[in-house]
Parts: C-alpha cells; sequence; structure tokens
C-alpha cells in the first residue's frame, strides 16, 4: 500500500525531497487560513507575555503538513523543536529522558500522539499540566517518589486518528486545530512554488494539472511533481507543459481525478460483484485482497469525499456518481427495509 504513488502516508524516497519543500513561515505556509490566523494571534500573545506556547493538538488526513507546521510554530517562536513519534516512547524512562532535556520554551512535537502507550501517558499527564515529573526510586515498601520541576515547555502533537486520544490526554492540550484537505487553487501553489525550489521549468497548466490529481494533499503532490520532472527530463527536454504532465500522469495510471488502479478496483467490486451494494467491508476486503483497516483508513476517505461511496448501516454502497464515472449504467434500487 506505501508503494502507490498516491498515498498519503510518507515513502522513504519522500523524507529529501520534503525536507527541500518545507515552508519556513506561517506566512510562506499555504492554505489553512483559519488554522494560520488562530496560530499569529497564539504565537504572538505568547512572545508577548515571554511564556511558553500552550500545548496544541494537530489532527487530519496524512500528508497535509502537521510536522511541518511544528516546525513552523517552533521557528515563529523562536525555540528549537525535538521530533518523536508515539511509537518510539515505549517506556516512561524514555519519555522522562526526552523531557529532563527540554530548556524553557522549547517545542516537542510527538507524531502518531495517538499512539503513546497507557504507561507513557501516566507521565505525561503532569508533565503537561503542572511542569513536574514523578520519578519512582526504588521497589516494592522501600519506594519513594521525587518529583523534578521541568522548565515550561510546549508539547505539539499530531494525529490523523483523533478519536483513538484518550480523553485526559486531549483534554490537555490547550489548543485543537484540525487540518483539511486543500483547495485546488491552493495545491496550484503548492505545486508551483515547489517547481522554483527545484528548478524544474513549467507552466501554469502543468500546475494545475498535477495540482488536480493531488487529491487535496501536499505530500501527493510533491510526489507527483517529482515523476513528473523525470518523465520530462527524460521525454520532453525538461520541460512541463500541460501535454507533458498529462502523458507523464497517464503513465504512472493516475487519472483526473486523482485515482489510481486501487480506488477503481474497490469501486468496480462492489458495482460488479456485489451490484453496488450495500457489502460488508471485510467483504470488500477479502474480494480485492487488502487490509479492512487499509480500505477504510487509506481508500475510503476519499472515495467518500468525491460521493462515489456512502456508509450505511448494511454496508458500503457505491453512489450514482461512481457508476458515471465508471461508464457503467446505474440502477435505481427498492429501499432497504431497516435493521431490526
Amino acid at each position: 500500500m506505501t508503494d502507490r504513488m498516491i498515498t498519503p502516508e510518507p515513502r522513504e524516497d519522500d523524507r529529501a525531497l520534503d525536507v527541500s519543500l518545507r515552508p519556513q513561515r506561517l506566512a510562506d505556509y499555504p492554505g489553512q487560513e483559519n488554522v494560520k490566523e488562530n496560530l499569529l494571534i497564539l504565537i504572538e500573545a505568547a512572545k508577548g507575555r515571554a511564556e511558553a506556547l500552550d500545548h496544541v493538538l494537530l489532527y487530519g488526513p496524512p500528508g497535509l503538513g502537521k510536522t511541518t507546521l511544528a516546525m513552523v510554530i517552533a521557528r515563529e517562536m523562536d525555540v528549537n523543536i525535538k521530533i518523536t513519534s508515539g511509537p518510539a516512547i515505549e517506556r516512561p524512562g524514555d519519555l522522562a529522558a526526552i523531557l529532563t532535556n527540554l530548556r524553557k520554551g522549547d517545542v516537542l512535537f510527538i507524531d502518531e500522539v495517538h499512539r503513546l502507550g497507557h504507561v507513557v501517558e501516566e507521565v505525561l499527564y503532569p508533565a503537561m499540566e503542572d511542569f513536574a515529573l514523578d520519578i519512582i526510586i526504588g521497589k516494592g515498601p522501600s519506594a519513594r517518589s521525587i518529583r523534578l520541576t521541568l522548565p515550561r515547555f510546549t508539547i505539539i502533537g499530531a494525529t490523523t486518528r483523533v478519536a483513538m486520544l484518550s480523553a485526559p490526554l486531549r483534554d490537555r492540550f490547550g489548543v485543537v486545530y484540525r487540518l483539511n484537505y486543500y483547495e485546488l487553487s491552493t495545491m496550484e501553489q503548492i505545486v508551483l512554488r515547489a517547481a522554483r525550489i527545484l528548478n524544474v521549468p513549467i507552466d501554469e497548466p502543468a500546475g494545475t494539472e498535477i495540482a488536480r490529481r493531488a487529491r487535496g494533499t501536499p505530500r501527493i503532490a510533491n510526489r507527483l511533481l517529482k515523476r513528473v520532472r523525470d518523465y520530462a527530463q527524460v521525454r520532453a527536454e525538461g520541460q512541463i507543459t500541460e501535454d507533458v504532465a498529462h502523458e507523464a500522469l497517464a503513465l504512472l495510471n493516475v487519472d483526473s481525478l486523482g485515482l489510481d488502479e486501487i480506488d477503481r478496483r474497490v469501486l468496480t467490486t462492489i458495482i460488479h460483484k456485489f451490484e453496488g451494494g450495500p457489502v460488508g467491508l471485510n467483504t470488500i476486503a477479502a474480494s480485492i485482497g487488502e487490509e479492512e483497516d487499509t480500505i477504510m483508513d487509506v481508500y475510503e476517505p476519499f472515495l467518500l469525499q468525491l460521493g462515489f461511496l456512502e456508509r450505511r448501516p448494511r454496508g458500503r454502497v457505491a453512489t450514482r456518481r461512481a457508476y458515471e464515472y465508471l461508464g457503467v449504467q446505474y440502477k435505481e434500487k427498492p429501499e432497504q427495509p431497516p435493521l431490526l
């Protein structure tokens, strides 16, 4: 799944490219205007009081720039940032080692914060709320607790599954922002900006063509641009025109809506094998040879956003728009009786 050209999850070949293309300041960060406006006020207020920023929780689909935004926040605050992830913090001692090395005002960015272990969360609560770390020394009856005072710092958590955060942890974040998929006009800006940084000759219609197929996700846009750049270098003397972009993306099997072969296979399976649904998620997974979680978390969100799928109590249903997209005649179905 992570080998898909349009997966929003990071791939190994994305890392070097992502670093060079990341905006450095909020003024350079495209889109997410409401989030940026609120962050500007939050940052200016904190700097005016010479205080650390409140703890921030960023959530939304992968690939929308949560890590980048955390780095931008730290840079706007003129403080250092340490980056880790929920799965990497396995024991309370791991967290204690990180926290005790933070300086006043520093930012600790925890990606996939919903994957923190319960025992680690228990240590994190007083650190976030009271800026203190409780350490147990010894075992059994002779054990005693020592409280270490920590400098005031900021935790920025990022998650794609905000519902999986425990309520006590979620409540300790002072501000919570959702990052949404980007509009086409913003995606065009992202593609053209990335092309300038990479020193790739590109015209605006070509930028629009790439942006249209990037599923509203900057990470996918940058990846597609990189592949189109390779195609242009080999087949078009390095110049990316609209025709060159169209040919390159067709070769990558990414259509004008940003769907690839697997997306189409999900739709055709529901329509042709199960008469448009409703059909259960486990049945779809077995039919196309994918995991249920992969379908629900990776494939479905964009198909739902396009209006090609509906989630109903009895299962997934392909909509009239999905039939039209695949060129299949749509047949009205009698209303199903409700489940008892």
